[in-house]
């Protein structure tokens, strides 16, 4: 059997804990209450902001038009058939923008400014 030593154990913790990661990070998450016609109703996003981008859990963005004491109304920027009720969406943290310059000149761009 082989014999356990305090101090080695100790050492071992100690290495582990002085290389571990203690970041967090905090996101503010709502739920679908109900979408149709493009337009979601979520609940939980207290604090976004008129015309915040918050992306959908299956990846598909929306942007936050409407602003009501306990839900948000959001114009849904792609395909929406795959969100239903009850599904989660985070908060981005950015308004919405298209670049503007010599850059987009002629360009085709979708509603999120990007290149189509």
């Amino acid at each position: 059997m082989i014999a356990v030593r305090p101090d080695e154990i100790s050492a071992i913790l100690r290495q582990q804990l002085a290389n571990a990661k203690s970041e967090a990070e905090l996101e503010e998450v709502g739920t679908v209450l109900q979408v149709g016609d493009g337009v979601a109703r979520i609940y939980g996003l207290n604090k976004v902001q008129a015309g915040e981008l918050i992306e959908f859990e299956n990846g598909l963005n929306g942007m936050v038009l409407n602003l009501e004491e306990d839900n948000v109304g959001a114009v849904l920027l792609g395909d929406y058939s795959q969100v239903r009720e009850g599904s989660t969406v985070r908060r981005t943290n950015r308004i919405a923008f298209v670049k503007v310059g010599e850059s987009m000149v002629g360009r085709i761009v979708n509603t999120l400014g990007l290149p189509i």
